[in-house]
């Protein structure tokens, strides 16, 4: 039975999949739910609302001459433009929104929904980009046209996708309330336009040379200085292919198992995390599940599991007694 007063997640599924190159995350909610999110968040005392997935929003009738280089773009605003407001309605009811996707592109409204109501209260709205890719693209710097490539430019107010919200209010971060972390491709437009708007890297080399702890708690500190709250957009292509196979763009080099949950770890102890996407998990890549197994245990994680209370494993090894007592002997005893 659950308890009223709990503290409450909302869950709610973004099956879009036209903003990356490879068809497949739109099966990426179901997969999640599968895995056990719902459960594993309502074991930690949560009260879990599921909200379902998005349907595909009815196509707004065109505007303007879309932007070029940029794929899709009418169907793609179209999901933005309702996702921004459910962003904005569910941040509003006092839950912690978890948006799950799909690809990178419904960050533009997820973080925009949540972003507008955190301005409403006056607190600014960090986002933590954990993924393998800045995603600091916009129409005139890309080489794909790929949107979910341009999501993080378009939150932080970067030209090229006006339009995108029509008439709604675009809630707009300041390039330094962005951290990229884990970064480990970047195209050559996109890396200038990074570094001419001075946005904080923490890059694989960094994470290898300083380590995940250090450099997290540098983001929490920053946040916590401004009186902030954090979004983190979490995409699974930021762990290493060998760990989480399931996504389109794999690149080698990525985190490793622990260090992503190091990672989760320190931001639930800082208690600065109010809402959260889970992207790019594309189940028709992946092994029998490996990829959603792992990213709920990431966020179990982000949300207080702790190493003590998760099961031992069902395969492991255990030494029998006449093991242990020829160990024994062998040791002197």
């Amino acid at each position: 039975m659950s308890d009223a007063n709990a503290p409450r997640i909302a869950l709610l599924g973004v099956p879009i999949e036209i903003g990356a190159s490879q068809l497949g995350t739109l099966m990426g909610p179901d997969a999640l739910r599968t895995a056990g999110i719902g459960r594993i968040l309502d074991q930690l005392g949560f009260n879990v609302e599921d909200h379902g997935n998005m349907a595909r929003p009815a196509a707004a009738p065109a505007e303007s001459p879309p932007p070029a280089n940029a794929k899709y773009y009418d169907a793609i605003k179209t999901w933005i433009r309702a996702l921004s407001e459910r962003s904005y309605a569910l941040a509003r009811s006092g839950a912690v929104p978890i948006f799950m996707g799909g690809d990178h592109s419904l960050s533009m409204g997820s973080v925009n929904g949540v972003a507008r109501y955190w301005q409403e209260q006056g607190r600014p709205l960090f986002v933590l980009w954990v993924d393998a890719h800045a995603d600091y693209n916009t129409p005139q710097t890309t080489e794909t046209g790929n949107m979910h490539g341009m999501s993080a430019a378009f939150l932080c107010g970067e030209p090229g996708l006006d339009d995108l919200l029509g008439g709604a209010p675009r809630a707009s971060i300041g390039s330094d309330q962005l951290d990229l972390f884990g970064i480990r491709s970047i195209d050559p437009l996109e890396k200038k336009l990074v570094f001419e708007r001075c946005v904080a890297i923490a890059d694989m080399r960094a994470i290898d040379e300083f380590g995940v702890g250090v450099l997290i708690r540098k983001v929490i500190e920053r946040v916590r200085a401004r009186n902030g709250v954090l979004h983190v957009s979490f995409d699974v292509d930021f762990l290493d292919p060998t760990v989480a196979p399931g996504v389109g763009t794999t690149v080698p080099g990525g985190a490793t198992y622990r260090e992503a949950h190091l990672i989760m770890e320190l931001l639930h102890d800082s208690d600065l995390v109010r809402s959260v996407d889970v992207v790019e998990l594309n189940p028709f890549l992946d092994e029998r599940g490996r990829t959603a197994r792992v990213a709920v245990e990431l966020i179990g994680s982000l949300f207080g599991l702790q190493i003590t209370d998760r099961h031992t494993p069902s395969n492991a090894v255990f030494p029998d007694n006449s093991q242990i007592r020829r160990k024994s002997k062998k040791g002197g005893s």
